[in-house]
């Protein structure tokens, strides 16, 4: 098996993170992976966000569960209380990528894309991660999203794509097996 295929194969998402940062030099590389994706017609709707800042991290998590504790439908909230209470599972810093909603369909799909980049890259470099659409939660108020889109510095009209949760992992766990009932091949 080549290297790829084993970083593939080995990527598991973290939920207990230990509270060690990663180094500049380790995170610059996963974001310039990040932005070697391909995106539609090569528009790059996104942006990559490196927030290492704990305070604001804690703020958006904050805010996160508060929205999630407001929802008539508790199941997502009794889910993550059951996991311990925390929306980035104590992950020290994140990669937020703001996408360009004029291009929602487009840029979402280059979001994910861009995601899984980073993804398998922290992961070829020891670093653990999750993908985290939770960190969206903090943007789903108009009031925090502005003044986080704000402090994150998303460009004019850009909004929440997705997040990369990067850290040490406290605990690994195998990745899931896959299922490979989902392949067909048509002839």
């Amino acid at each position: 098996m080549n290297e790829t295929l084993k970083v593939i194969a080995e990527r598991y998402s973290c939920r207990d993170f230990k509270n060690e940062m990663p180094s500049d030099e380790l995170l610059q590389a996963i974001t310039e992976a990040a932005i070697q994706a391909p995106s539609g017609m090569n528009r790059q709707a996104w942006r990559v966000i490196v927030v290492k800042n704990k305070e604001l991290m804690q703020e958006m998590e904050a805010e996160g569960l508060a929205y999630l504790a407001g929802m008539e439908d508790q199941s997502s909230y009794n889910r993550i209380m059951e996991r311990g209470g925390r929306l980035f599972y104590g992950a020290p810093c994140m990669i937020v990528v703001p996408i360009d909603p004029t291009q929602y369909g487009p840029a979402l799909v280059d979001c994910g894309i861009l995601c899984q980049n980073i993804a398998l890259a922290a992961t070829s470099l020891g670093i653990a991660n999750i993908m985290c659409g939770y960190t969206g939660l903090a943007f789903a108020s108009g009031l925090r999203a502005e003044e986080f889109s704000k402090r994150l510095g998303f460009p004019e009209g850009y909004a929440f794509g997705c997040s990369v949760l990067l850290g040490y992992a406290n605990t690994t766990k195998l990745p899931h097996v896959p299922d490979k009932d989902k392949i067909t091949f048509v002839e």
